[in-house]
């Protein structure tokens, strides 16, 4: 009972930075409700069959499930996004390693990303 509870929080949490993801520059959605999906599969399934048939975030789930694929305009925008949040980021960062840990990162990230393949089936 305890364990469910926790996945359903880490669910919920999960969904929670994955709608801010949506909005904000710089965060992002698609891991997030990965990550979503995963929990809820654990302690909350019909969570999880609500976000694999949702509308907007459906498809690229299904897609990262069944083929670990990623869809070219998911990569546009995840790499517009970190090119347009970098420098707000170097600009306010207290630190200077903050300020090459972050750019450093999101160019391995956007590497991986391009590195995905995309899908074979783009409306699954």
């Amino acid at each position: 009972m305890l364990l469910r509870l926790c996945w359903r929080l880490l669910a919920l949490a999960f969904v929670g930075l994955g709608l801010i993801g949506a909005v904000l520059p710089g965060m992002p959605t698609t891991v997030f409700m990965l990550l979503a999906v995963w929990a809820a599969g654990k302690g909350w399934p019909p969570l999880a069959e609500w976000l694999l048939n949702h509308p907007r975030f459906g498809p690229p789930l299904r897609q990262w499930q069944s083929e670990r694929a990623i869809p070219r305009r998911a990569k546009w925008l995840a790499g517009v996004s970190m090119f347009i949040s970098m420098p707000l980021i170097c600009l306010s960062a207290p630190t200077p390693w903050v300020q090459w840990l972050v750019p450093s990162s999101m160019c391995l990230v956007l590497l991986w990303l391009c590195s995905r393949p995309e899908p074979r089936y783009p409306q699954l």
